[in-house]
């Protein structure tokens, strides 16, 4: 990879102009399966409870429905990532697409937007880390280990990607075992109940609601946030064209049919979804229904482990797209700077982790409405730049092409434009005032919209 718009010259002259960092290359460390488990770390298997007990109680026990939904929204999705990173294999996902695609400022005004919703992303497994270690251990503060997990993500990411990849195969594992094990449980105790359980009733029952669903499916978009993240890897990805698509692909499937099994189960042994004592806890009463303070104990330790995972790739991924923007020059340049030896943005990883000290005063509920609209905006403007690129820029024809390229982005972007629009007043409140700044911040860049964005250009 070099970059047309510099002269030639050598890792040692770029490290003597900007010491201990210049914008040179990533290592390409990165097969298929440390994709995969980079993007299931991020989606964090046991998502399903970060929000189980909020969104059963908006879809009124209808949660494997909403899931449902948002899957095949996010399959059409996925799809299109993988067609933008076989056109663009580099670093920024959705800002990289979007700028190739729309140009400088509506690439800025999605990165920006993208931005709410990566950045928050750590934030969000920081929260959950302080609220379950603070509940099992009352005798220590939250914000003790909100801190300490900051520190110690920070610390691995700037060590490199390597040794999160390693982490997270322990991680991971360790969520999909107890996953297996909840099912088994679940079983176990549905088989011993005397009364006949319906097995469709979780997927509809009284109270039935479509638009409480479909506001219900908007937000369980958070919890599919890593197929998307996988994208921001290509720079560090052998053979990224294919790698990263199928990557993409298999992460959204297997992290889908994970949340819906698991999501299914939940349902089916505690229907009583009125009945929990807190939402955002309301995890901890299935777990006891399920099996004891024994299976809350090692609910606790595992869902905490994968908040941890996902803090990890989360703070990996957003600085990579800070990088990306950095070295655009629509962030300052240190941004898009890697340390010489370890080959990672630094500066953006250490911004990511100050930010995420907001988690020590901020709600769930208010990080999970952010992230949210981020999330939905980011992915619609992928599903419009597959057809941007391919048939309008590409000028490519034909029935199959019209297929691949118009139909299915267009379904894609249908259906996460309509997840948008079922999100909450306090979404678009948040999600709008945040694009208002970055309207401000671009038009301070542009002098006005007067200039283009600076931008370099990227080639194998």
């Amino acid at each position: 990879m070099h970059t047309t718009t510099s002269t030639a010259h050598s890792p040692a002259h770029d490290t003597a102009a900007h010491p201990g960092a210049n914008t040179g290359r990533f290592r390409k460390s990165m097969g298929l399966t440390a994709l995969v488990l980079f993007g299931l770390a991020y989606m964090v298997p046991l998502a399903v409870f970060t929000t189980y007990g909020l969104v059963t109680q908006m879809t009124k026990g209808h949660l494997p429905t909403a899931y449902l939904l948002t899957l095949a929204a996010m399959l059409l999705t996925a799809y299109s990532y993988g067609r933008m990173v076989q056109a663009h294999p580099y670093s920024g996902s959705v800002y990289t697409y979007t700028r190739k695609a729309f140009g400088s400022h509506i690439g800025f005004i999605t990165g920006w937007t993208l931005l709410l919703d990566y950045i928050f992303l750590p934030l969000l497994s920081y929260l959950l880390i302080g609220i379950y270690m603070s509940e099992y251990f009352p005798a220590i503060h939250a914000w003790v280990w909100v801190a300490g997990s900051i520190a110690l993500v920070t610390f691995l990411n700037l060590i490199g990607i390597e040794s999160i990849t390693r982490v997270n195969w322990i991680l991971v594992v360790m969520q999909l075992v107890f996953i297996i094990v909840f099912v088994a449980l679940s079983i176990l105790k549905l088989s011993g109940q005397a009364e006949p359980v319906s097995l469709l009733a979780p997927f509809h029952h009284e109270g039935f609601s479509a638009p409480l669903i479909m506001t219900g499916a908007a937000v369980l978009c958070l919890s599919f946030l890593g197929f998307d993240a996988v994208s921001t890897m290509a720079e560090e990805t052998t053979n990224p064209t294919y790698r990263i698509p199928v990557a993409i692909l298999a992460v959204s499937l297997i992290g889908g049919l994970l949340f819906l099994v698991v999501s299914y189960c939940a349902q089916m042994v505690f229907p009583d979804w009125g009945s929990f004592v807190d939402p955002d806890s309301a995890s901890v009463d299935v777990m006891r229904r399920v099996g004891g303070e024994l299976l809350v104990t090692a609910f606790t330790a595992t869902y905490v482990a994968g908040c941890f995972a996902s803090a990890m790739v989360s703070q990996a991924s957003v600085s990579r797209v800070l990088f990306a923007m950095g070295r655009d020059g629509a962030l300052p340049r240190a941004f898009g700077q890697l340390m010489t030896k370890k080959r990672v943005p630094a500066t953006a990883i250490l911004v990511v982790s100050l930010l995420s000290l907001i988690a020590l005063v901020i709600t769930l509920d208010t990080v999970a409405n952010m992230i949210s609209f981020g999330a939905l905006f980011a992915f619609s403007a992928v599903n419009l730049a597959v057809v941007k690129h391919y048939l309008v820029d590409q000028k490519l024809r034909g029935g199959r092409n019209y297929l691949l390229y118009g139909a299915i982005p267009g379904l894609g972007f249908l259906s996460t434009l309509w997840l948008w629009s079922s999100l909450t007043s306090l979404s678009f409140t948040i999600g709008l005032c945040w694009m208002g700044m970055g309207l401000v911040v671009l038009m301070g860049l542009t002098r006005a919209f007067r200039v283009k964005l600076p931008e370099l250009q990227m080639a194998e």
